[in-house]
């Protein structure tokens, strides 16, 4: 998409092109195009609004009800944060006292709407004219326009301490992970826009600096003496969070965010270097949210539980007995064997197992090879957990805890 075509979508004749595209959606996409074309919308208007209504269909998971009335781009839709954790972070800046913020490469405006519903005054900067023009645009579809404002700029000659003369409390930096032409991931930090060195520069200068970051980030590469936060949403580990000088509480923190606003989140802190107790296989399995494991919260995690770990590079936790968590799944285990395609399959017959979930740490097999191999028939089911056990190749045959 470009400006002009923008500028279409939301003039009355655009904004009729997009209702009538949001009714289409779900059919035919050459029949939904017919369709505009046959009420006079022109070829290029049609286009762009059936574009709009697919990625708004799937904004909703990330944006709710006020994905019906923004705009996106493919690349800025997929690194966009989730509503319900932008919400949570717009709500620690505010409580640390953050008034004005600079938000540095804010792509479609996610979290800098997120901050101005919190009462923050937000600043954004985008190198890209249409996402920019699309940031300003969502501002005023989500209604905070007075307090979110974008301007097209590089964000690394942009001045973090001052906007307009008014002095600017904190930073928040989310670096493209995407190539601008073809979408694809970039994983050279060297390549982020802005670049690493950039980013890093920032934390050195500004004192209360917020990153946005992939969750699977080295832990070497993280500024020192700042906290970095694991966020997962009902079970999806979807980003990591930087909070550098007086924003930082603890060295590591695991942060489980329900889907429905009105649930429970649950934080797990601790340093990130502690190491659990490593012991023999017990009765009861816990698989460790994705938020613990990339925090190196598993030690905090398995005192919680009375558990050990059977391998001490693998991250399952075992204990004696189940304890409610909202921090790991719990399985109880049936049987321990060594792993042999023949006694596995063995062991399952016997047991009329013909459904099985197959989860993995530690294993180079492939779960949906093995489940060809197995060839299983019987009306049961049971989890199989391919994984080490004091270095050893081992399956665990198990069945859920409810």
């Amino acid at each position: 998409m470009n400006l002009d075509q923008l500028a279409a979508l939301r003039t009355p004749d655009g904004a009729a092109a997009l209702a009538m595209a949001a009714e289409l959606a779900d059919g035919d996409p050459l029949a939904a195009a017919a369709a505009l074309r046959g009420a006079g919308t022109p070829p290029g208007l049609a286009a762009a609004a059936l574009t709009q209504a697919e990625l708004r269909r799937r904004a909703a998971g990330k944006f709710g009800p006020d994905a019906a009335g923004m705009f996106f781009t493919r690349t800025g839709l997929e690194q966009a944060t989730r509503a319900e954790v932008a919400r949570r972070r717009a709500a620690r800046l505010r409580a640390a006292g953050v008034r004005t913020l600079v938000d540095l490469g804010c792509g479609l405006g996610a979290d800098a709407i997120a901050a101005a519903r919190a009462g923050i005054r937000v600043y954004g900067v985008e190198a890209d004219p249409v996402t920019a023009a699309m940031a300003a645009a969502n501002a005023e579809a989500t209604g905070v326009a007075d307090r979110f404002t974008v301007r097209t700029a590089d964000a690394t000659r942009t001045d973090v301490t001052m906007i307009d003369g008014d002095p600017v409390d904190a930073v928040f930096c989310d670096p493209a992970r995407r190539h601008a032409g073809t979408g694809r991931r970039v994983f050279d930090p060297a390549a982020y826009s802005p670049p690493w060195e950039f980013v890093l520069d920032l934390v050195a200068r500004v004192p209360r600096t917020v990153l946005k970051v992939a969750p699977g980030i080295p832990h070497a590469m993280l500024p020192a003496g700042a906290e970095t936060e694991w966020v997962s949403v009902a079970g999806d580990l979807v980003e990591a969070t930087v909070w550098a000088g007086p924003l930082a509480e603890v060295p590591r923190r695991a942060t489980l965010v329900p889907r429905d606003p009105s649930g429970t989140t649950d934080e797990l802190t601790g340093t990130g270097t502690a190491r659990p107790p490593v012991g023999p296989v017990r009765r009861y399995l816990y698989d460790p949210d994705g938020a613990v494991v990339r925090a190196h919260l598993v030690a905090e995690f398995a005192a919680t539980v009375d558990g050990s770990l059977a391998d001490p590079e693998i991250a399952y936790v075992y204990a004696d007995a189940p304890a409610p968590t909202p921090y790991a799944r719990c399985l109880e285990v049936l049987d321990t064997l060594p792993f042999s395609l023949k006694r596995l399959r063995a062991a399952l017959r016997e047991r009329g197992v013909g459904r099985v979930e197959i989860l993995k740490r530690g294993s180079a097999l492939e779960p949906e090879r093995l489940r060809r191999d197995l060839r299983l028939s019987g009306p049961e089911s049971a989890s199989l957990v391919l994984t080490r056990v004091a270095g050893a190749p081992t399956v665990l045959v198990c069945r859920p805890v409810a």
